[in-house]
């Protein structure tokens, strides 16, 4: 008796697309248009960069670095280290040269394959990198004529010429390493989060669910987030499971070009940070009737979260719904997710009920379980209003990082996510800051995420970021940083009076800056330590108001 003993490995998902979709398109832009291929000419490839890999000595559980964008040799090198069993190891490619010698060094990286634009970015690394002994780069249309400094180079398309396009898969145990990716980085050296082939599988499998991503074989997806985060939110592997048409922006990541491709390439699901979307929005508003987004079912949006007035319109517009989601790298990164409708007591709601629950970070996914807890670690009600420190745990939750135990993240078996939280009586996960990014003002706790989203809620403004600076009574005070949109003028005073609507005035901001940009992490996040950093170098001074 007893089910059949069959390992969870991630090849046995990526090759099921040639059996049902084997001509279905993997579509990645160029520079004047799109280079399109099909599962089978990608299966084969893959295997074909198998061998080549096999053939300079890569085994299992060698690490593979890439250095790309998204595109279809990135999900060739997906594909080809899931069968393998090699170690892929994707590199952020918005990291300055410290953190990727520190984070290439860390992994052992034995080959990095490398997209031939940002040859420049890596360059600065020759004669850091003792453990790589070749790079592979990696040319679309106009930088044919490439040429480095790095040592060892050869061209991806040379590399896996002439080699066989069947790679007998290997077996090995489910719990072996297939990912390896680095946290950013915002406090200390980089932490790496090694994901398994057990892991990955189940979370690919979750993330399809109806109540989860709700991804179907129908689907075109586009794939905004970087492959180099958390493997693609694992978006790459679930499409490719699953058979979907792929859309694939590689370095052309402007609104107006991704808004082009999804109208051109008849997009049913995207997936990116709420800046994207914004961009998208102002683009359609501005230019009635040129975009066609009808095909359009959902965005997925995390990173940070959505504001209410951008989930309302993505609805009301278009009729698409915005899932926002939780998660972290340690998460594989899928946490939470909050859908229009979660619940069959929900189907009646009014629509700004619906919009509000969709702000929520959401519900746990199928397979993981979440507790607040307070600094003793002692359990929070679900509530709605007690806050604690959000914990986490389940077969796709890291226990440890790389080579570096930190065992103040992992509590009793549980991750310890430097979130702070709240869980309603309903389930939902309402995160209220970044454990580091809440300000303390007299003794009391300000979330500077809950001021961003509703300043961002005001006519004119295009991002907002608040940050604690320093105060000689009340310890911190919070700032609000805020970009317009092109042409609005917004005084700081309509910010002021904005929120004052809807918080105390002892919460209300004591200064507005208008800016231009706000720093941005190596995942598209708002980056508060730099811009905290900033303000400092610049010495600057609250103004007396209070």
């Amino acid at each position: 008796m007893g089910m059949q003993d069959v390992q969870l490995l991630m090849h046995r998902l990526v090759e099921r697309s040639v059996i049902v979709a084997p001509d279905e398109e993997v579509v990645t832009a160029t520079a004047n248009g799109t280079r399109r291929q099909t599962y089978r000419e990608t299966r084969s490839r893959a295997h074909q960069l198998a061998h080549a890999l096999e053939s300079v000595g890569i085994g299992v559980g060698d690490r593979v670095g890439t250095f790309m964008w998204n595109g279809s040799r990135h999900l060739e090198a997906y594909w080809a280290s899931a069968g393998m069993g090699c170690v892929l190891h994707t590199l952020n490619i918005r990291l300055g040269p410290t953190d990727l010698e520190y984070i290439i060094n860390h992994a052992d990286d034995q080959i990095i394959i490398v997209d031939a634009d940002l040859l420049p970015a890596l360059e600065p690394l020759v004669g850091l990198m003792p453990t790589v002994r070749k790079v592979v780069v990696a040319t679309e249309p106009g930088f044919e004529g490439w040429s480095t400094s790095l040592p060892n180079a050869v061209d991806y398309e040379d590399f896996i010429a002439d080699h066989p396009t069947e790679f007998q898969w290997v077996e090995i145990d489910e719990r072996s390493p297939l990912g390896l990716c680095y946290t950013s980085g915002t406090t200390g050296d980089p932490k790496g989060v090694e994901y398994e082939h057990r892991s990955q599988y189940l979370h690919t499998l979750v993330q399809s669910l109806t109540d989860s991503m709700g991804l179907t074989a129908a689907d075109t997806m586009c794939g905004i987030v970087p492959m180099f985060h958390a493997q693609g939110w694992g978006l790459p592997w679930a499409a490719t499971m699953l058979g979907m048409k792929q859309v694939m922006p590689h370095r052309f990541m402007g609104a107006d070009r991704l808004i082009q491709l999804m109208s051109d390439e008849g997009v049913t699901i995207s997936a990116g940070v709420p800046t994207i979307w914004q961009g998208v929005r102002s683009l359609f508003e501005a230019n009635p009737g040129v975009y066609d987004l009808s095909k359009l079912e959902r965005l997925t949006c995390g990173g940070s979260a959505p504001p209410h007035s951008l989930i309302e319109w993505f609805w009301d517009a278009l009729g698409t719904e915005m899932v926002q989601g939780w998660g972290m790298t340690e998460t594989s990164p899928l946490g939470t997710l909050s859908r229009r409708v979660m619940k069959r007591s929900q189907i009646d709601l009014p629509a700004q009920q619906k919009a509000k629950n969709q702000a929520k970070a959401g519900l746990p996914m199928p397979g993981l379980e979440v507790r607040i807890v307070d600094e003793e670690f002692n359990d929070l009600p679900w509530d709605g209003d007690s806050v604690g420190e959000l914990l986490i745990r389940g077969p796709w939750v890291a226990k440890e990082y790389f080579k570096n135990p930190q065992p103040a993240k992992f509590h009793d078996g549980w991750l310890v996510t430097g979130d702070v939280a709240a869980i309603d009586s309903e389930a939902y996960v309402i995160i209220a800051d970044r454990s580091k990014d809440l300000i303390k003002s007299g003794g009391e706790w300000i979330s500077s995420v809950d001021l961003e989203n509703h300043i961002v809620g005001l006519a004119g403004v295009a991002q907002a970021c608040v940050v604690a600076v320093p105060h000689p009574k009340w310890d911190e005070r919070p700032v609000a940083l805020v970009v317009l949109d092109d042409g609005a003028e917004v005084p700081a005073a309509a910010v002021v009076a904005h929120c004052e609507s809807n918080y105390a005035k002892w919460q209300l901001p004591d200064d507005v800056i208008f800016v231009d940009a706000i720093a941005q992490t190596g995942t598209g996040k708002m980056d508060k330590k730099t811009v905290r950093a900033q303000l400092s170098a610049e010495g600057y001074q609250l103004p007396d108001l209070r």
